[in-house]
């Protein structure tokens, strides 16, 4: 087989940025949670970005234009930007869990004072929140730990509450781990917290301008003569690959704490050499809409089209749970059921999505598309989202969600980018195409991620994962029976939606081709 030397540049930018990102996305959210932030603030930090992200992208745009002749500078000086923002999260210091066990001879314990108390208000290191249970007593206590730098020697345990008998003695066990929950407000106000959020927030800036202008690049240097899918598909290579390396030495080369300077190594390194490749690139020039507000109100008044933006804003709820709650889910269903080597069976989960999943997938969508149609189809990925997040909500153990992870990332999240890509670009009136793919991201990754992470968020913390995912599970089920309901109603047409002449189905390349070449 020949090798093509002109494609190989954007294959391997595609391999490579891909592939620096791997170890890196999947373990932002578990990062923060690992720090101590909780799914409320994670969700509302996350649920500011897409906004960001609608921001960032005509500004890039903007500054293309104005200095065009020096547009490879600006994108591989975007990447760095990224890469370093990821990289400086390897400053923040790694909050340690205070989990330990103990017998009553080595402890003092009794009712705490006012400025122990106080302590512990305003946030002083020296009294921190504990629980611990112990065989002696059926309920947990909750006690105030002191001196808790000297856990190896003796410290003291008190507690708040008078009401309750501590009826102790020294054969009695203790194991007790840390309250987050009355601890993490301290947190909010250190400087590690606002560091983690201002790194995390211009490393997903940088990642998200240069993925949307990547693909920009690749159309420009393969024209009408290649497939856009053969150089995408080493993306999806690079990320399973080494979000699954990470995985493995991220697990070998922690101790007590979770060290991910192995990941952010392998990180940099891939970065390092996507500049290499981007330096033979040939970049396009960017143009935005004249009037993307006028040509936005025009659309709206489409009762098909506004039905469409509204469900893809629903596609991407669904989805942003599994992209920033999947892992927290995971982690947490971990430490109930006692499986080590986490971070492995993580790299696995992303092995499994990307390297089985939407390769296998992807090469099949248009396939499905044209057998039944862009409106069955949309109907049909809910009802895959509804089943994947039920199936992981009842999984007994983390490793069933490697299988759940590999059948189900096609049908739901490869289908639906395919079937949005494809069913915008039919509903859109002559002339207004890219504007429509435009609105079509933005209601999903944009609108529809915003909302999920937050009420994503806010569930995991006040119900927990297991019934998050259910909800989630049941609003899918909901958007499919009333999605399919409308276009048999309202929306109906009186034309079978599989005639010719009604509109035209495309492949998964061709749907997408058609996406970034308007």
């Amino acid at each position: 087989m020949k090798l093509n030397r002109k494609l190989v540049p954007i294959k391997a930018h595609f391999f490579f940025f891909m592939c620096a990102m791997g170890p890196i996305l999947p373990q932002l959210f578990v990062y923060g949670k690992e720090m101590g932030i909780s799914s409320v603030a994670m969700g509302g930090v996350t649920g500011i970005l897409p906004f960001l992200f609608l921001l960032a992208k005509p500004l890039f745009g903007m500054v293309v234009d104005v200095y065009r002749d020096f547009r490879k500078t600006i994108f591989i000086a975007l990447i760095i930007f990224m890469t370093t923002s990821f990289a400086l999260l390897a400053l923040i210091p790694q909050r340690v869990l205070l989990k330990f066990e103990t017998t009553m001879d080595k402890t003092h314990m009794d009712l705490c004072n006012e400025t122990e108390i106080e302590e512990l208000n305003m946030c002083k290191n020296e009294t921190i929140s504990i629980t611990c249970t112990s065989e002696c007593s059926q309920d947990p206590f909750n006690f105030l730990l002191t001196n808790f730098t000297k856990i190896d020697d003796d410290f003291r345990l008190c507690t708040q509450n008078t009401n309750k008998t501590i009826n102790l003695n020294s054969t009695c066990d203790l194991k007790c781990v840390e309250d987050i929950e009355s601890n993490n407000g301290c947190l909010y106000k250190s400087w590690p917290f606002w560091m983690f959020v201002i790194f995390m927030s211009f490393g997903s800036i940088g990642f998200n301008v240069v993925n949307s202008i990547s693909d920009a690049i690749c159309f420009d240097v393969i024209g009408d003569e290649y497939d856009y899918g053969k150089q995408r598909v080493w993306g999806t290579i690079g990320f399973g690959l080494t979000a699954l390396i990470a995985g493995y030495i991220v697990d070998l080369f922690s101790d007590t704490k979770i060290s991910y300077m192995p990941a952010l190594i392998v990180m940099i390194v891939c970065s390092c050499l996507d500049l290499v490749a981007c330096y033979k690139l040939n970049l396009p020039v960017i143009k935005g809409p004249e009037n993307i507000i006028k040509e936005f109100i025009v659309l709206l008044k489409n009762k098909r089209v506004f039905t469409f933006m509204i469900f893809a804003i629903c596609a991407g709820i669904l989805d942003s749970l599994i992209i920033y709650f999947l892992f927290w889910y995971v982690e947490d269903l971990a430490l109930k059921t006692n499986t080590t080597n986490i971070k492995l069976l993580e790299g696995l989960i992303v092995a499994a999505e990307t390297l089985g999943g939407e390769v296998i997938f992807f090469s099949i969508s248009g396939k499905i598309l044209s057998k039944f149609g862009h409106v069955h189809c949309f109907s049909m990925c809910f009802i895959n989202y509804a089943l994947r997040l039920s199936l992981i909500s009842i999984a007994s153990s983390p490793w069933w969600i490697v299988p759940i992870e590999f059948c189900f990332q096609g049908p739901t999240y490869a289908l639906t980018y395919t079937t949005i890509v494809a069913y915008a670009n039919e509903l859109a009136p002559p002339g207004a195409s890219a504007t429509m793919q435009g609105i079509a991201a933005g209601m999903d990754d944009g609108v529809g991620f915003a909302v999920g992470s937050f009420i994503g968020g806010i569930l995991f913390q006040y119900i927990g994962g297991q019934k998050t995912l259910q909800v989630f599970s049941v609003f899918g089920v909901m958007c499919s029976i009333v999605h399919l309901v409308l276009h048999k109603t309202v929306l109906a047409t009186g034309k079978s939606e599989t005639k010719e002449d009604d509109c035209k189905y495309k492949s998964p390349q061709e749907a997408l081709m058609v996406t970034y070449q308007n």
